[in-house]
């Protein structure tokens, strides 16, 4: 091979990966996703009780909805540089006594134990986590006992419906990194091993909403409700947050992660978002925007975690994050999310949900380091 000619390819090939390099950290300015990302919190903060077209109705404030909300704006307040932010997160949880919601095993009502775990690691207020270790004490020495059965007694005791991996296991891994006690880490582990064993669909690299979806066909498709499956994907992020990436326990969550990337990647429709139905993109053309959000900040987090190759999946974020800013109104409303339900169904531009902001802030906040770099 002559030399100088190799000399010259190789030059070529560096000025050609430069200028991917350049068009890549150029493609979405960064201080434009910021400024997005307010826009959508300060229009949930000003409506969080509700009052406004298109969110009538407030939740109560330690519901699920709103415990999802707070997984995502905690996120914008670290990188916000406002603790305006905190301290409203901060009040809620004072005005709560850092209690969880009503239901001891229902992983629902853990959800806002997320929020509380994080404003500890902050603040490093033992007031803001005894109630929920007390409770996730009881729980590891009293542990339920019911079937995973769909409609079984207590059923819903157990994780037996694909939401549940995001609201109670990200709280039981927060538990483990904070006091370094392997006790909350196994019993997460275990009832998520149960799950998983349940609703995976092994061909299809999806989670069944519940066991009532398996066998159901629509439109001769079967049934992984979107949102559903984001609910799953963002909580592996947030669990694999808290774990050493050397340890079995992340390495378990990392392969079903990866392959959940891998067959979402595959089923992005091409204006960027992700159908209700997953495999029904035709018969579910309307964007929806709360499990799309959850899609793009775990690839986008994959990205940044050097888990997931840039070049594969970038196009996948660039697209998710720029239909999901399609979607926000002039005043800051996230439109297209679902409303509360447990599969595939409708979606409006002038309707919005709380969870849908914090997966839209979730998102943001891995697409900013994404675009930052």
């Amino acid at each position: 091979m002559n030399v100088f000619k190799g000399f010259k390819v190789t030059l070529i090939a560096v000025a050609l990966g430069f200028t991917c390099l350049q068009s890549f950290s150029q493609t979405i300015d960064p201080a434009v996703v910021k400024k997005e990302m307010k826009r959508v919190a300060d229009w949930q903060i000003k409506f969080y009780n509700g009052g406004s077209p298109g969110y009538e109705k407030a939740h109560h404030p330690l519901d699920w909805t709103n415990g999802a909300l707070y997984v995502g704006m905690v996120k914008w307040a670290a990188m916000s540089g406002d603790d305006s932010y905190y301290e409203w997160l901060k009040k809620i949880g004072e005005d709560a006594e850092w209690k969880l919601h009503r239901r001891k095993y229902h992983a629902d009502d853990h959800t806002v134990g997320q929020l509380y775990a994080d404003l500890y690691k902050k603040y490093e207020d033992e007031s803001m986590l005894k109630p929920t270790k007390d409770q996730f004490n009881f729980i590891l020495y009293h542990p339920a006992v019911s079937s995973l059965e769909w409609r079984t007694p207590y059923h819903q005791d157990r994780w037996n419906w694909c939401d549940a991996l995001f609201m109670s296991p990200p709280v039981w891994a927060k538990l483990y990194n904070i006091t370094g006690e392997q006790k909350y880490l196994d019993f997460m582990l275990s009832e998520f091993k149960a799950t998983t064993d349940f609703l995976f669909d092994e061909k299809e690299d999806l989670y069944y909403r519940d066991q009532s979806y398996m066998g159901k066909l629509d439109n001769g498709t079967k049934i992984f409700w979107a949102r559903g499956n984001g609910w799953v994907f963002a909580g592996l992020v947030n669990i694999m947050n808290e774990l050493d990436p050397q340890s079995k326990e992340y390495k378990y969550f990392l392969k079903i992660y990866k392959k959940m990337a891998k067959r979402l990647l595959e089923l992005q429709t091409p204006e960027g978002h992700w159908a209700m139905s997953l495999l029904g993109q035709e018969f579910y053309p309307t964007p929806e925007t709360s499990g799309s959000s959850f899609f793009t900040y775990g690839l986008a987090w994959g990205i940044n975690q050097g888990i997931l190759e840039a070049d594969k999946y970038e196009p996948a974020v660039r697209k998710g994050w720029m239909a999901m800013v399609s979607h926000i109104t002039p005043e800051g409303m996230l439109g297209y999310v679902q409303p509360i339900g447990a599969a595939p169904g409708k979606a409006f531009p002038d309707k919005t949900e709380v969870y849908g902001t914090g997966a839209f802030l979730s998102a943001g906040s891995e697409v900013f380091k994404l675009y930052s770099k």
